[in-house]
């Protein structure tokens, strides 16, 4: 089958399908939720906090090429009585979600922590377990020039500044084998990454990460929580990736799903309810509905993550028996395949679409695009479907990514080739609530939609402009997807 939708069907169901993911959190019974909203690293919003030189133009070639290169270097409980059961979770403030990209991390979120609490820009990361903030770090960045020219103040955790901050002795459980000591501050102390490259090094402490039911108004909820004081920065850290602190969503005890759920607060579970491309939404102890579908994690790693196994993949009527392991990563725009499955997918799409290839004059990291018809408002593409194990399918809604070029609007297969590591990036996770259920160990997903026709989500088309600087005579390609639901 093919599918072909105009944007103004997107448009029009975007606040149905909000609905959608609000109503089925909102639906889940004996469950406790807390949620809230993450922020893509371009998206306007973080862009007016954290404006930079160099950024990118929303959706260009550049700025998804740029996306992809950062990709390949950075991927080389119980259930509560329905009695005691709190009301659904989600930060204090702020719960829409936009996205845009930088090196490593891909959504962003505003949360706050102390007493008197600080607010501060995370970024989201199913890839790593432990929440750390910049801490009494002196390399720290500081402030960033907002788009008005005036700077935005970035701030900085200090234990010393939070009356309710306390240092996590080495002796604690929450150490664990896997950290250090510092005699000096007799605290537990941390290290990720790679010293030489991206890290972060500091203490772990305790204090509030400041909650609030999913209602308006919203009643507060605050919860001590354990995270990493970041006393040194290096790489990415200190420049673009998580420039204010990394918000871990692994399945260490560490981590703040797993936290929450050691204090009877939600289950051991969480989701993440993809509106658009970039817009989204987590929901701490969210374990879905039974309508969903599912299928087990991979666990045999020492470090488990969330890898499942794909059995079959189907591209329009044709369908290949291929086993293979991917890992969920919300951090990364595109999805990577190895043989035999990237070529698969490639050969079957690219032998279905009729429209004319279209070559960049330039390198660019997607290889296989083509010049949308004039007489089409949108890409007609063959269904994608995977088969997990189990034998539930999972239908991708956003398999392409639309540019606007100086001859006309272009399309582009949303997958790069790789070796030896599977990954489904977010745009296939676009117009799903996932559910990561750690309590049963279960991928569950449900498409949101109370519509019948599924139109496939693509940016908006808007008019080109070039920029040219000494170092890139690239023309920058924009197209828009929309930031916001009204």
């Amino acid at each position: 089958m093919m599918m072909s939708f105009k944007n103004s069907v997107f448009g029009g169901c975007l606040m149905l399908i909000v609905f959608t993911c609000w109503f089925n959190a909102k639906s889940v019974e004996a469950l406790g939720t807390f949620g809230f909203d993450i922020h893509h690293r371009y998206s306007d919003v973080v862009k007016e906090y954290l404006n930079e030189v160099g950024m990118p133009e929303n959706d260009t070639v550049d700025y998804y090429t740029a996306m992809a290169h950062r990709d390949h270097l950075f991927n080389g409980g119980r259930r509560l009585a329905a009695s005691t059961t709190p009301p659904p979770l989600t930060f204090m403030g702020d719960n829409g979600t936009y996205r845009r990209s930088t090196l490593g991390v891909v959504h962003y979120s505003f949360v706050r922590v102390g007493t008197p609490y600080l607010e501060f820009l995370v970024a989201i990361d199913t890839s790593s377990d432990l929440f750390w903030l910049p801490c009494d770090c002196p390399n720290c960045a500081r402030y960033y020039n907002g788009s008005d020219g005036k700077k935005r103040d970035l701030p900085i955790y200090s234990p010393s500044n939070s009356t309710s901050s306390k240092l996590v002795p080495c002796n604690s459980p929450m150490c664990g084998p896997t950290r250090g000591c510092s005699t000096t501050l007799k605290a537990c102390s941390y290290q990720i990454g790679n010293v030489n490259a991206t890290s972060s090094t500091g203490i772990l402490v305790e204090d509030v990460l400041h909650l609030g039911t999913d209602t308006n108004p919203q009643d507060p909820v605050d919860v001590s929580v354990t995270f990493g004081c970041g006393k040194n920065q290096t790489g990415n850290y200190l420049t673009r990736r998580g420039l204010n602190g990394v918000f871990g969503l692994g399945m260490d005890s560490i981590s703040i799903p797993s936290i929450l759920a050691s204090k009877n607060l939600v289950a051991n579970s969480f989701s993440l309810c993809f509106v658009t491309a970039r817009t989204g939404r987590i929901e701490f102890g969210d374990k879905g509905t039974a309508e969903q579908k599912t299928t087990p994690f991979n666990l045999q790693k020492s470090n488990p993550t969330y890898d499942i196994s794909v059995t079959k993949i189907t591209v329009g009527n044709n369908a290949t028996d291929l086993e293979f392991s991917a890992t969920l990563n919300s951090g990364v725009p595109y999805s990577y395949l190895s043989d035999p499955a990237y070529s698969f997918i490639r050969n079957n799409f690219n032998s279905r679409i009729t429209d004319k290839r279209y070559v960049y004059p330039y390198n660019v990291t997607l290889d296989y695009c083509y010049a949308l018809s004039a007489n089409q408002d949108s890409p007609i593409t063959p269904n994608l479907t995977f088969t997990m194990k189990g034998g539930n399918q999972f239908n991708v809604i956003l398999p392409t990514i639309t540019f606007e070029e100086d001859d006309g609007p272009v399309y582009c297969l949303a997958i790069i080739k790789t070796e030896g590591i599977n990954i489904i990036g977010q745009y296939y996770m676009v117009g799903y609530r996932l559910v990561f259920d750690r309590e049963e160990m279960v991928l569950g997903w449900k498409e949101l939609t109370v519509i019948t026709a599924r139109p496939t989500l693509y940016p908006q088309l808007v008019h080109v402009h070039h920029h040219n600087n000494n170092h890139d005579h690239h023309h920058h390609r924009q197209v828009v997807m929309p930031d916001r639901v009204p």
